[in-house]
């Protein structure tokens, strides 16, 4: 193996929202700088840059993972998806985001791609999630403008909206 040093870069090659991306990164760049300055992905945002405000949130393999306390060399060949990816196919809002918009649930925006990247991750693994729950959940995250009320009201009708329609198709 060879002798690594804080200028050797490294190719990276990752699946970032259904498509494969490369870049170079050095063995200690943070995942969040590899996305944001050598893919472009800007929608990842650095916060604290210690894994406690939550706006670097990422899914890992499908895991909700703290960009910022992640290397950008440990995820060479894994999957990505970032917040540019939770949208739709065809590019309008997912039934989380379209929640988020309506109930208002977002002022400045910097905590908002690293919420909805918990939460959704979070709905998916707990489709049957209480107020209680999601509340927990959001503790993992720092937002400093709403006062939460609009992101738990959200995250609820996501939850009402989503066994609302696996009602519909169990009918």
């Amino acid at each position: 193996m060879p002798h690594l040093t804080k200028d050797t870069r490294h190719r990276m090659t990752i699946t970032l929202n259904g498509k494969q991306r490369s870049g170079f990164a050095e063995p200690r760049l943070l995942l969040t700088d590899f996305l944001r300055h050598e893919l472009g992905a800007t929608g990842t945002h650095v916060g604290c840059e210690h894994g406690v405000c939550g706006a670097c949130t990422i899914r890992l393999d499908g895991e909700a993972v703290r960009g910022c306390l992640t290397l950008a060399v440990q995820v060479n060949g894994r999957r990505i998806d970032t917040i540019e990816g939770l949208s739709r196919d065809d590019g309008s809002f997912s039934v989380l985001q379209a929640a988020m918009a309506r109930n208002h649930a977002l002022q400045c925006g910097f905590c908002t791609a690293g919420i909805l990247m918990s939460l959704d991750h979070f709905l998916t693994e707990n489709p049957d999630a209480d107020e209680a729950a999601v509340r927990d959940m959001l503790s993992g995250h720092l937002c400093r403008c709403t006062g939460y009320t609009g992101i738990v009201r959200a995250a609820l009708e996501t939850i009402a909206d989503k066994k609302k329609e696996r009602d519909e198709t169990h009918v």
